[in-house]
């Protein structure tokens, strides 16, 4: 058994709320402290894997026992934390002019397999997040990348993360699916 200093049950959530609480009561841990997050969403190690990586906080590692997941997070002090923003953005409705006039503009969709099946931009292609690191290899770093999830938090990790590989051109689509007004396509 993982000694743990702090508990979060967070099963029967969907992203992005295992982030959301997780973040939330992150801040009131000491550092050094140790979170163990429940879990279902298959999803969930992915993201807070990514999440983690993003502020600065260490992420240690996931156990699954009987379609559960227990990830366990250690808070990092204030100097190994710094949680921002990718500073490139395009709203919903600025990508909408954009594939108007360009169709072939790359939209890559980091929701989870079933949130993009279930409806995504037309044209998108799907890339969740814990495909990341194998799907990166097929893309050109000269593309005009637009990266899009359910709220902004996903597509801007993946978005962090293209920038630092060397991608040039990389926005960030804000505030993504939840409110997208544009056109959809189911897969069938």
């Amino acid at each position: 058994m993982i000694q743990t200093d702090v508990v979060l049950d967070a099963k029967g959530l969907a992203c992005p709320m295992p982030i959301v609480k997780t973040r939330k009561i992150m801040k009131e841990l000491y550092a050094g402290q140790v979170l163990e997050v429940q879990a279902t969403d298959k999803g969930s190690t992915a993201d807070l894997k990514a999440w983690a990586a993003s502020v600065g906080h260490q992420y240690l590692g996931t156990i699954e026992e009987n379609e559960e997941l227990k990830h366990y997070i250690r808070k990092s002090d204030d100097k190994e934390v710094a949680e921002k923003s990718y500073p490139h953005v395009v709203s919903n409705e600025a990508l909408e002019v954009i594939l108007d006039e360009n169709p072939e503009a790359l939209v890559l969709d980091v929701r989870e397999a079933a949130e993009y099946a279930f409806g995504h931009i037309p044209g998108a292609q799907s890339l969740p997040l814990g495909d990341f690191d194998e799907a990166v290899k097929q893309l050109t770093k000269e593309t005009d990348i637009y990266v899009v999830c359910r709220t902004g938090n996903r597509s801007d990790t993946v978005a962090q993360k293209l920038a630092s590989l060397g991608f040039a051109s990389v926005k960030n689509v804000v505030p993504g699916m939840s409110e997208w007004n544009g056109a959809t396509e189911k897969v069938h």
